[in-house]
């Protein structure tokens, strides 16, 4: 009753921070290489503007070159990014079954954020997910799946009160249901992202990553992936991954 009662401010602000919010580039540089030394993994980033390193001077400080970094040590990693601002788990389905299929072990998604301001209704945005996941194990041989949790948007200074109110706790509950599902799935693992913005961890358009976070965020992501143990033997070595 609240948030109806809101309904026409909330669709205000709204309005305005679309109209008034910088708009940060896409990080440049590579979106797809190999790097490293031991086992092979085969790395495939997906998503928002967030995968895509908006807020990041460059891909080595955004999601891709910090993830790469992390796992580069253990794994011989062959990775990919697909991944553009604006970027909904749908649309995200659509170009990704427009693609040629090829195998990755591992997938990194970066989702929600957009459905969430775009209004998609919670259980059809599961639904999204659930055939997003089913793609990236049919098409692209995918073993393991982590879906990054949705940032606290409560915290995102761009928005104003009450929207900023109204946003958090839309997210937190689509979190929430994210992480029920992804616990409910043998191959999905849920990752949380939360943090402090005192800590000075947003880009200056104050609600995507800076540089410190997206190395606190691979930093996550490369221990789940290292604790799965997921990665191929090998063939040079005959060794065990």
């Amino acid at each position: 009753m609240t948030s109806l009662a809101l309904a026409p401010v909330l669709a205000l602000q709204g309005r305005r921070v679309r109209r008034t919010a910088p708009r940060l580039p896409e990080a440049p540089g590579p979106r797809r290489g190999t790097e490293g030394a031991g086992s092979p993994l085969r790395l495939l980033l997906a998503g928002d503007s967030a995968a895509a390193g908006v807020g990041a001077a460059s891909q080595d400080e955004a999601l891709s070159g910090r993830l790469v970094a992390e796992l580069a040590p253990v794994f011989r990693v062959s990775w990919e990014l697909v991944a553009r601002s604006g970027a909904t788990t749908a649309a995200t389905l659509r170009h990704l079954a427009r693609r040629p299929r090829a195998e990755f072990d591992v997938a990194v998604l970066s989702l929600g954020v957009n459905d969430l301001t775009a209004r998609r209704p919670l259980a059809r945005w599961l639904e999204d997910a659930d055939a997003l996941a089913r793609l990236l194990r049919e098409r692209f041989a995918v073993r393991r799946l982590l879906f990054s949790g949705l940032p606290p948007v409560h915290l995102f200074p761009v928005f104003p009160q009450p929207l900023r109110w109204y946003l958090g706790a839309t997210a937190r509950r689509y979190d929430r249901a994210l992480a029920r599902w992804a616990a409910a799935q043998p191959d999905c693992e849920h990752v949380p992202l939360t943090f402090e913005t005192s800590a000075g961890l947003l880009a200056p358009d104050g609600m995507h990553p800076g540089p410190r976070l997206y190395e606190l965020w691979s930093a996550e992501l490369a221990h789940r992936i290292r604790a799965a143990r997921i990665a191929r033997p090998d063939p040079a070595s005959g060794g065990a991954a």
